[in-house]
């Protein structure tokens, strides 16, 4: 997508090590907290791993000229989700709304007037996130733009391992051998968005760009692709990145 930057990057063997040296050198007290909540260990398996989806609705795709505009999060395991520990906010963005954003997220001029700042709502959002796995559908939005906003508002950025179900569609349907010689056919890529990756596992299709029903949309997709394609068994580090 248009905008999007490399970020630094953790490899998958040293997450463990990158969340206790931040939880040491960490200023900002409740950053301190959340670096310094125990993570999953690597080797344990998916089925005794707590997470939570996470979704975000964004003025647009570059984190350097957008801002975020709401945050949905949906704590869940294998097994259950249980809705009534959903979170969702609206905050308002740091530069304004445009036209085209709005046809896209449906959040207006008038919902963000009273709506607080993420920095008021960062405490609250970083404690649901803390000691689970995060489960996002393209860690290429979430990721950069929520290090971001933190940075600009605490001095020191947030990263942590992420599950990313887009990336696990990708592994199927764009980096095996029959989806290169499709390619050499000239055939066009298989989805791997999120409704259409739905689809492949029998699930409904929701209503999309809204970041609570996105986050859950996410949630149930990981579990049906877990089911699928990985077992319970399957190791945490088989899977995050």
């Amino acid at each position: 997508m248009h905008g999007i930057r490399p970020r630094q990057k953790v490899t998958q063997a040293d997450w463990q090590g990158y969340m206790a040296a931040r939880a040491e050198r960490a200023q900002d007290e409740m950053l301190k907290r959340f670096f310094d909540t125990p993570m999953p260990d690597p080797d344990t398996p998916l089925s005794e791993v707590p997470m939570v989806a996470l979704d975000m609705e964004t003025t647009g795709l570059d984190e350097r000229r957008h801002a975020i505009v709401s945050i949905g999060v949906v704590p869940f395991t294998l097994g259950r989700i249980p809705m009534a520990q959903r979170r969702y906010w609206v905050v308002k963005p740091s530069r304004p709304l445009d036209e085209t954003s709005i046809a896209y997220h449906h959040i207006t001029h008038s919902e963000i007037a009273d709506a607080p700042d993420l920095d008021d709502v960062l405490d609250e959002l970083l404690t649901v996130l803390a000691g689970r796995i995060v489960v996002v559908h393209f860690r290429n939005i979430e990721r950069p733009f929520l290090d971001a906003a933190v940075k600009a508002r605490r001095g020191e950025g947030v990263l942590f391992p992420m599950i990313d179900t887009m990336s696990l569609e990708a592994r199927l349907h764009r980096q095996t051998l029959w989806a290169r010689f499709r390619r050499w056919l000239g055939r066009p890529p298989v989805s791997i968005r999120l409704n259409a990756s739905r689809e492949r596992y029998g699930l409904p299709a929701y209503q999309g760009h809204h970041a609570l029903v996105d986050a859950l949309a996410t949630a149930e997709l990981l579990q049906a692709q877990i089911a699928n394609r990985y077992t319970p068994g399957t190791p945490l580090k088989a899977l995050w990145c």
